[in-house]
């Protein structure tokens, strides 16, 4: 999923069927409020019009040390991520974990936990 999701962030405008192959019709991601991209992000367009926000935003964004644990259809993860402002050049790098539920082997639901929204923020000016 995070291969999908790396590989989307950096290709064009016609990555919908990379997707399909990782995330679920009906998946559901839960941003927080406080940040440029918040709400919910439902069904395969939903989601690539996060990330499609999310490209506007970083330029870069990296995933480090990634570690998961699963209960059954629910994978927990942890890792320190790193986003670069497109707008700027400022970096953010600080720990990242995020609570993830499967079904068919494929996303359903992602409700990510940045380690401080405010750092984030003020990056982005």
């Amino acid at each position: 999923m995070f291969d999908v999701e790396m590989r989307y962030l950096q290709s064009g405008p016609d990555g919908a069927e990379m997707l399909a192959s990782a995330f679920h019709p009906d998946v559901i991601v839960h941003e927080p409020k406080s940040l440029p991209y918040a709400g919910d992000w439902k069904g395969l367009e939903g989601v690539g019009a996060l990330f499609r926000k999310m490209r506007e935003i970083w330029s870069d964004v990296n995933v480090e040390g990634l570690q998961a644990a699963q209960n059954g259809d629910v994978v927990y993860m942890s890792c320190t991520i790193s986003l670069v402002a497109r707008a700027n050049g400022a970096t953010v790098r600080q720990p990242f974990a995020e609570v993830l539920r499967f079904r068919d082997g494929r996303l359903l639901e992602g409700t990510p936990f940045y380690y401080d929204t405010n750092e984030i923020l003020s990056a982005l000016g």
